[in-house]
């Protein structure tokens, strides 16, 4: 996997050049795959323009533009059933929940892109949405997906920037199908099992150690609670952010976007899944994006939970500590380093919460002595010039998944 990241300067700076050549090539259409290819991939694109609607109409609220040249993306799973195969995961109720939720920080240099996981089961202040019907629902103190699922994406933006005071520059809704399309588009995405996996509800059975997953294979996985783990929302998130640095460690070191022949099924796959605000809604708009990130090495994508502990009025839930939430969402806001580390920090005990059911263990990394009636604890703001950037736990996309 660090195979292309981690290689001599100089092969990485031609990898780089010959990666960004051939997407801008695609992109502008020009490519041997031709213009009949660039024109099904840029159609495959979905613009949600109501959801642009609706957010232009709260701008005065929105929060400002910090850092110019910073972008925040909101990456929304969509959990919709609709599709072949997708029925064994429950019944398709119409409608669709934020299954996961990514907040993705771009740095303005583009050295450096941070993942941040929001829980579904975060308890959150959601705003007055519109609701697809065209009523209005009100706001209301809530679980975290009920926002996607009231009002879809356009009410997810403004309940994430109104509990980060972060700006969302762009977003986009992947579904299920997306999912298990892009995976098999890769040829299959690398895993380590520490244990057995047998899940009949995820339609799971697979060995322990290295594995290399196919796409429905890599759903069941990320979706996969209860016989996992402590069957904890915090190991599938955790299981989730390894996944993806894996999923884009397989991308670089397969040379994939040297490849046209291994890049379209890839881009077929990633854009027929996609529905975005109107700005991305195009293969030149996903390629402003993606150009910049040229110097963006496997060693600098990071992956991290955003710190929460279990709800006091119901352990079944999420709230964000403070101030740990606080800081990190300071660091995103004003493009300042986020640190992230596999190990725990040393004032972030961690500690564990059972229901009486046993399914809901929880391995905080956050509760920092909340539990014995102690304030948290959490690395000061800003952070001096002398002083490490805070720490916080998580994975970068260059671990070796079975290191």
């Amino acid at each position: 996997m660090h195979g292309t990241a981690g290689g001599p300067p100089r092969r990485r700076r031609r990898w780089v050049r010959r990666s960004a050549l051939g997407l801008a090539v695609l992109a502008l259409g020009t490519s041997g795959l031709g213009w009949a290819a660039y024109e099904k991939l840029n159609s495959n694109l979905t613009a949600d323009r109501d959801a642009a609607s609706e957010l232009a109409r709260y701008e005065r609220e929105r929060p400002p533009v910090l850092v110019p040249g910073a972008q925040n993306i909101l990456v929304i799973g969509s959990d919709r059933r609709s599709g072949t195969g997708n029925g064994r995961y429950g019944r398709d109720p119409g409608g669709a929940r934020s299954d996961t939720a990514i907040l993705l920080h771009l740095a303005a240099d583009r050295r450096t892109a941070v993942s941040v996981s929001l829980p579904r089961d975060l308890m959150v202040d959601v705003p007055d949405c519109r609701r697809p019907d065209g009523s209005r629902a009100g706001a209301e103190f809530t679980m975290f997906n009920h926002a996607f699922a009231t009002g879809g994406s356009a009410c997810t933006v403004r309940t994430v920037e109104k509990l980060t005071d972060i700006r969302i520059d762009h977003f986009m809704v992947v579904d299920f199908n997306g999912f298990k399309k892009m995976v098999d588009a890769l040829q299959g995405v690398p895993v380590c099992l520490k244990e057995p996996i047998d899940d009949r509800a995820a339609g799971l059975k697979l060995p322990a150690g290295r594995v290399t997953l196919d796409g429905e294979q890599a759903l069941g996985y990320v979706r996969a609670r209860k016989s996992l783990g402590n069957g904890s929302d915090t190991e599938r998130m955790q299981r989730q952010q390894l996944f993806l640095g894996a999923l884009a460690g397989k991308a670089r070191g397969d040379d994939v976007l040297l490849n046209p022949v291994k890049l379209y099924p890839v881009l077929d796959a990633a854009t027929s899944s996609l529905t975005t605000d109107p700005a991305l809604a195009n293969l030149r708009g996903l390629y402003q994006l993606v150009r910049g990130l040229r110097n963006l090495t496997t060693e600098h994508m990071q992956f991290l939970t955003v710190p929460r502990t279990p709800y006091p009025g119901d352990v079944n839930r999420d709230q964000l500590v403070q101030p740990a939430a606080g800081d990190l969402f300071e660091l995103l806001r004003r493009d300042r380093p986020v640190v992230v580390s596999r190990g725990l920090p040393a004032d972030s005990p961690a500690k564990t919460n059972t229901t009486s059911d046993g399914l809901r263990d929880r391995t905080e990394s956050y509760d920092n002595g909340m539990s014995a009636g102690k304030p948290p604890v959490a690395p000061a703001l800003p952070p001096r010039a002398s002083e490490p950037a805070p720490t916080f736990p998580g994975n970068t996309a260059a671990q070796d998944v079975c290191g």
